[in-house]
C-alpha cells in the first residue's frame, strides 16, 4: 500500500505499462491515479518523485532530468505534471529543452482551482492546503518551520498571512474538519473551498 509518508519522502516508482511516462510530484498522485481509472488513460504511466521537493524546488529539475534519462528508451514520450513550483521558470527550460509537456500554471493551487480564476483573486496574503497538505500539514509546515520545537516563532512566519484557503479535492468532512484545525493551529482566518481536479483533469485528459 502507497501511503502518504511513502509519497512524502520516496514516491512510486512506474509500473512499465503505456505509452506515456508521468513525471509527477508525490503530492499528486493520489488525483492522478483517480483521474487515470475515471478516464480509462491507460497509456499513461506515472512516475511520482517525493512530494517533499516541495520544500526543495531547486531539486526539482535535476530529478525530472534524470527521471526522463533513466526511462528514456522505455516510453514514447514524458509529460511532466508539476507547475513550476517555486523552480523560476527553470522547470519550463528544461522540459523545453527536452521536448516534453507539462502543466500549465505557476503551483498546483492554481491549476487545482483553475488557472484563470486563481489568478482572478490576486490573493497575497493567503495560505493554501490541498487534500494531500493537510494530511500531511506536520511534515511540511509545522516540523520543517521548525513550530513543533518553538511554536512562538508561528507568528514571524505567518503574521503577514490573513487567512487559510483550503482548496478541497474531495468532500471529506474530516479533512475539513483538520484543515480548520491547521488554520487555528497557525493563528489564521479558515476557508474551504472545493476545487476538484481542476485544470488537472483536461490536461491529462488531453494527453495522446
Amino acid at each position: 500500500m502507497t501511503t502518504d509518508a511513502i509519497l512524502t519522502t520516496q514516491g512510486i516508482a512506474p509500473k512499465g505499462q503505456g505509452r506515456v511516462l508521468l513525471i509527477a510530484c508525490g503530492a499528486l498522485a493520489r488525483e492522478i491515479l483517480a483521474i487515470k481509472a475515471a478516464n480509462g488513460l491507460d497509456h499513461l504511466d506515472l512516475q511520482c518523485l517525493p512530494a517533499i521537493l516541495h520544500n526543495h524546488p531547486e531539486k526539482i529539475v535535476p530529478a525530472v532530468r534524470e527521471t526522463v534519462a533513466k526511462y528514456r528508451d522505455a516510453y514514447e514520450t514524458f509529460f511532466v505534471v508539476y507547475a513550476d513550483c517555486g523552480t523560476g521558470g527553470q522547470l519550463q527550460a528544461a522540459c523545453a529543452e527536452l521536448g516534453i509537456g507539462m502543466v500549465a500554471g505557476p503551483h498546483c493551487y492554481s491549476f487545482f482551482e483553475g488557472n484563470e480564476v486563481f489568478a482572478g483573486h490576486d490573493e497575497i496574503t493567503a495560505f493554501y492546503l490541498t487534500d494531500f497538505l493537510v494530511r500531511q500539514f506536520d511534515a511540511f509546515v509545522w516540523e520543517p518551520l521548525g513550530l513543533d520545537r518553538h511554536p512562538e516563532l508561528r507568528d514571524m512566519y505567518f503574521g503577514n498571512y490573513e487567512k487559510l484557503v483550503y482548496q478541497a479535492q474531495t468532500d471529506d468532512p474530516e479533512l475539513t474538519a483538520k484543515a480548520e484545525a491547521c488554520a487555528a493551529k497557525l493563528g489564521l482566518q479558515f476557508e474551504r473551498r472545493f476545487t476538484g481536479y481542476g485544470d488537472l483533469t483536461p490536461t491529462l485528459t488531453a494527453i495522446a
